[in-house]
C-alpha cells in the first residue's frame, strides 16, 4: 500500500526500507537557510527525503543516489509520479562512483539516512535487500564522510540522522574529514524514554553549536505540539 501525504505519495512495495519516522523526521528537519539550488539525498530508498525537500524548497536541482536495483525503480516511480517530477533523478549507483566522478555536480544540500545497523548474522534481516539497506558495511560512517566532502559546495551543509550512540564517534570523525557540527537535535519518542535518534548539521565552516531536544510523543499517538509543528505539512492527520 502506497503512503499518503498531503501532496504526495509513496509507493514501498518493491522496497525492503519502508516510509519510517525516521526519514520523516530528516526531511522535516533540515535546514534550508542557505537556500540551497542543489540537493543531494544519499541512499533514497523511496525517494521521501528528497520528495519532502521539493516540497518545502526551490531547488531547480534534486538527485538522489541508490545502489539498490528494486528502491533505485521504486524511487524513479515516486519521482515521476510527484508534483515536482521535472526537478527530481535518481542515480543508479554507489555514492563511492558518484563522488569519484571527475564531472560530478557540488551540491549546496546533501542529506542522508544512512545504514547504521552493524553487521552481525544473528540479528540479520532474513530478507537480503533489508540487510542490504540496513547494514553498516553498505555505506561505513568513513566513506559516507569522504564522499560528501568530495560532492559539497564551499557554502554547502550536510544533514544525517543517526542513533545517538553514535552521534559522538560520527561528529569526531566527521572533524577529520573538515566538515563540523552546526546543529544538533536529539530526538525522545517519549518524557520518560531514551534519546534514540541525532539529527546532525555539518558544514565547512566552524560555528557555535545550536542544540536542542526534540520528544514525539507525551503517551501513545499523542504528539507533542513540538513535533506536530515540525511534520504538520506532511501527514495527512497531523
Amino acid at each position: 500500500m502506497p503512503f499518503h501525504f498531503k501532496k504526495f505519495s509513496v509507493e514501498q512495495n518493491r522496497t525492503a526500507m519502508k516510509v519510517g519516522t525516521d526519514g520523516v523526521l530528516l526531511g522535516a528537519w533540515t535546514s534550508l537557510e542557505n537556500n540551497p539550488q542543489t540537493i543531494l539525498d544519499i541512499g533514497a530508498g523511496t525517494g521521501l527525503i528528497a520528495l519532502m525537500l521539493a516540497q518545502r524548497s526551490d531547488a531547480f536541482q534534486i538527485d538522489a543516489v541508490e545502489v539498490e536495483e528494486n528502491a533505485y525503480q521504486q524511487c524513479v516511480e515516486n519521482f515521476e509520479n510527484s508534483p515536482w517530477n521535472d526537478r527530481l533523478f535518481c542515480f543508479h549507483a554507489s555514492l563511492q562512483k558518484l563522488a569519484a566522478d571527475p564531472e560530478r555536480d557540488l551540491y549546496d544540500l546533501i542529506v542522508s539516512n544512512p545504514p547504521f545497523f552493524q553487521p552481525n548474522p544473528k540479528f540479520s534481516s532474513p530478507e537480503e535487500e533489508r540487510t542490504i539497506a540496513r547494514q553498516y558495511e553498505t555505506l561505513p560512517f568513513e566513506e559516507l564522510l569522504e564522499s560528501v566532502r568530495n560532492l559539497l559546495a564551499e557554502n554547502g551543509i550536510f544533514c544525517v540522522i543517526i542513533p545517538f550512540e553514535s552521534e559522538e564517534k560520527f561528529i569526531v570523525l566527521a572533524q577529520t574529514y573538515d566538515l563540523f557540527p552546526s546543529k544538533i537535535t536529539r530526538v525522545k519518542g517519549s518524557l520518560e524514554t531514551p534519546v534514540k535518534r541525532s539529527l546532525l548539521q555539518f558544514s565547512f565552516e566552524k560555528k557555535e553549536i545550536a542544540q536542542s531536544e526534540l520528544i514525539i510523543e507525551t503517551s501513545r499517538q499523542q504528539y507533542t505540539e513540538e513535533y506536530k509543528k515540525l511534520v504538520c505539512d506532511f501527514y495527512l492527520k497531523m
